[in-house]
């Protein structure tokens, strides 16, 4: 039991400053490729472009929706460990969560077809991790207070929620305009998984009541479980003192990455659909996959229950054995009673299935494309070419599939282009982890060279300490329009 404890709670110390991972900015902003991997059928016009490797598109986010560095470490007078007991054991509850990812681009490429034009491929491989762990309150209030003052309560030993993995994904993508007002997309995907730890559908409770042949009973009901891939090679790895540890660790990090460790399946499909000459909608649904973990998995279970007084020394019986340990036999009573036990079964995962959806409108003066113009997104209803505008506004919708149910966020944007050379997006995002999220993006053209630079949650800069949420992205790409 101590081993499950210890390695509970190494894992949630482990992705404790994890991530969040809306991309508001960067979905339907058409001029960026990048912006194909959160949407397959947004509108392109792109005759080919490449991204410079491992630095076409890199993206952190990090958040907490329940406490920030500046809750305990502020300087305000009041004491550290009051401050813990308050803002954090007892001011946090289960739907508050640290949660999120970050992905760095090591291939990106796409080309228009040459004998299918209205077809754009897309392909390339990512490197990505991915965690969220939710507040484990009754656990945290367990170990806080212990239990000699909390008579007939029930800690919920369901409030233990995490997830986290590591892994490359390969894919290739096809977006194709169907028509003069609809772009429809796909992408495939093969997952090789790096690292993966979930421990989700827990169970159960303690609880401590008067005894009867003790001062105190404590019952604990459990159906837990914890499920882990590739931990066991770097743990080896990290304790093995003779050996060159970074060289291990990335001769690990390679092999799981490049098809030698989990293997899984996935797809993206997306759309943008003209309503009018200047409204279009647009909706992608991300990560519809598995994996089956089946190489170096370790998994901890924890199924039974048990009801024990302590240690029962019962007088003139114990002097009969001297060197009796009551403490052991106490472990291993409840051992019996609630079994522990470790195997190395594989099992399947589900990707955290995202999606986005959008409803622009474009304005300003109207030109065709091609043509030198001030001018932004493009509409595609009016024959004899696109049209395109200089200004955009629009609404956003984000929704990510979590073990506690969705987690969705509400962005309003504007986006304003400086012709081909520059264009700029501005967000205002609402979600759990933040009322006063201002995003900005920066598109930026000289020539081929396309670079982009992309913030979130701006206010939270006067001070980083006090923010709930901190978010950056940028790529380099080069990108061919053909000719005119």
């Amino acid at each position: 039991m101590r081993k499950f404890k210890l390695a509970l709670a190494t894992l949630f110390l482990g992705h404790a400053l994890l991530f969040s991972q809306n991309k508001q900015v960067l979905y339907d902003f058409t001029e960026i490729p990048q912006a194909l991997l959160i949407n397959p059928g947004m509108q392109t016009d792109y005759q080919w472009y490449a991204g410079i490797p491992a630095l076409s598109g890199i993206s952190f986010q990090a958040g907490s929706s329940g406490l920030t560095v500046h809750d305990i470490f502020a300087d305000d007078g009041v004491d550290i460990n009051e401050k813990i007991r308050q803002k954090a054991i007892f001011g946090m509850g289960i739907t508050d969560e640290l949660s999120g990812t970050y992905q760095i681009d090591l291939l990106n490429g796409g080309f228009r077809g040459k004998n299918r034009p209205a077809d754009f491929y897309s392909f390339g491989i990512y490197h990505e991790g991915d965690a969220i762990g939710y507040w484990f309150k009754d656990l945290a209030i367990l170990a806080y207070q212990g239990n000699a003052d909390q008579l007939g309560r029930e800690f919920d030993l369901g409030h233990l929620k995490t997830r986290g993995e590591i892994l490359n994904v390969f894919h290739f993508g096809v977006n194709r305009q169907m028509s003069s007002n609809l772009s429809l997309g796909a992408r495939a995907k093969i997952y090789s998984g790096i690292i993966d730890f979930n421990s989700t559908n827990n169970d159960g409770h303690f609880v401590t009541n008067a005894g009867q042949n003790n001062l105190l009973s404590n019952t604990i009901v459990a159906d837990m479980q914890l499920r882990t891939s590739g931990i066991e090679s770097f743990r080896q790895a990290l304790s093995d003192d003779s050996a060159d540890q970074a060289a291990e660790i990335t001769r690990i990090i390679t092999k799981r990455g490049f098809f030698g460790g989990d293997l899984g399946l996935g797809m993206d499909l997306g759309f943008s659909y003209n309503l009018n000459e200047q409204t279009v909608i647009t909706a992608s649904l991300l990560d519809l996959g598995f994996m089956y973990h089946s190489g170096d998995t370790r998994n901890f279970t924890l199924k039974g229950s048990a009801t024990v007084e302590g240690v029962e020394i019962i007088l003139p019986d114990a002097l009969a054995d001297p060197n009796a340990d009551f403490w052991q036999e106490l472990v291993d009573e409840i051992e019996a009673l609630v079994p522990f036990e470790e195997n190395n079964n594989g099992y399947i995962s589900f990707r955290p299935t995202k999606l986005y959806s959008s409803i622009r409108y474009n304005f300003g003066k109207p030109m065709q494309s091609g043509v030198a113009c001030d001018c932004n997104y493009k509409s595609s209803g009016q024959k004899g070419g696109a049209v395109q505008y200089a200004n955009s506004v629009g609404g956003q919708l984000y929704a990510i599939n979590r073990p506690r149910g969705p987690q969705t966020a509400l962005t309003a944007f504007y986006l304003r282009r400086f012709g081909r050379a520059m264009a700029l997006k501005t967000t205002y995002t609402i979600d759990k982890f933040s009322r006063t999220n201002i995003g900005l993006g920066l598109n930026a053209q000289a020539g081929p060279v396309n670079i982009y630079l992309i913030a979130d949650n701006l206010l939270a800069y006067r001070n980083i300490a006090d923010t709930h949420y901190a978010s950056f992205q940028i790529g380099l790409n080069i990108i061919s329009w053909g000719k005119k």
